[in-house]
């Protein structure tokens, strides 16, 4: 079924070609359709409209002069301002190479020349559409403070919260068009751990007394997965389990440390005293949390954390 115009209207829709009859065609069925339409014939006026007027979808020509589709597109997702618009590019060239070049290069779909408005105007309607509802989205989970992205198979991020996007670049110092390469590692071994019934593996990267811990939420319909970002740091987790399980301040920093895995003697050497004073205060730990093991209190600490 094709849209009608009073359901595809009030977009607006950047088109990108370097041929004027491919512009005049275009711009004609799109403001018939009711669309609001904005034109370029080069690759830096489309990076530069794009980024000015943040269109609800591109149409985007593959093969251009100088400054081609695929480097345009590439731009666009590189920037965080653009990377949300869905990219349809318009290409005469249907080999395999090129198409997969499409997708890899941030496209959602593609259309073959010589063009057909009709379909164009079917694709425009569809991806604008389902762009617009992974923003609200985003936005409602931003808006309650989730750091949460959607990661595909080849390591796109499909897309982000503007909170998940600010922990990328703070802990991977990544862009936000691909995974970094320790989270994309971490996402499959999860996925695999959660298919054979293990225990999922959290990520912990440090930076600075901050730690960035994610969750996995498993394959969506779409075959992409969905993480779950959370910054901590020491004197939030330590007042935490101060005030959860009545602890001293020095209690609680033995163990926070013990939650992460360390040794009495990597205790003593964080906290400047000896293996013994911190084998006390593990006595005094273990039985104001009324365990008898380390990874009992470990495990009763990272429980009361995590659900606070």
């Amino acid at each position: 079924m094709t849209p009608t115009p009073e359901a595809s209207s009030h977009n607006l829709v950047l088109v990108v070609d370097d041929v004027p009859d491919n512009l005049m065609m275009l711009h004609d069925a799109l403001d018939e359709a009711g669309h609001t339409v904005l034109v370029a014939t080069n690759g830096e006026d489309a990076l530069q409209r794009a980024r000015m007027s943040l269109p609800d979808v591109i149409l985007l020509d593959a093969v251009m002069p100088g400054m081609d589709g695929f480097e345009v597109a590439r731009r666009l997702k590189a920037d965080a301002a653009t990377q949300p618009i869905p990219i349809v590019f318009m290409t005469g060239l249907t080999e395999t190479e090129h198409v997969v070049a499409a997708f890899a290069a941030g496209g959602i779909d593609y259309v073959t020349k010589p063009l057909r408005p009709m379909e164009v105007l079917a694709r425009i309607a569809a991806h604008v559409n389902s762009a617009r509802q992974i923003q609200q989205a985003s936005s409602a989970l931003d808006a309650f403070g989730q750091a949460s992205l959607s990661i595909a198979a080849n390591g796109r991020i499909t897309w982000q919260t503007p909170l998940a996007r600010q922990l990328l670049e703070t802990y991977f110092g990544s862009g936000c068009l691909f995974a970094p390469v320790k989270l994309m590692d971490w996402t499959r071994k999860a996925e695999l751990a959660t298919r054979e019934g293990r225990e999922v593996p959290a990520l912990l990267e440090a930076n600075e007394g901050r730690r960035l811990r994610a969750s996995f939420h498993d394959q969506t319909g779409d075959g992409e997965w969905l993480v779950v970002l959370r910054e901590e740091n020491n004197a939030a987790l330590i007042g935490t389990l101060m005030s959860s399980f009545r602890l001293t301040h020095r209690e609680a920093e033995v163990l926070h440390w013990l939650m992460l895995g360390k040794t009495n003697r990597d205790i003593g050497d964080i906290l400047g005293t000896s293996p013994r004073t911190v084998n006390k205060h593990l006595e005094h730990i273990f039985e104001k949390l009324g365990v008898e093991t380390r990874t009992a209190a470990a495990a009763l600490a990272v429980t009361r954390v995590r659900g606070g």
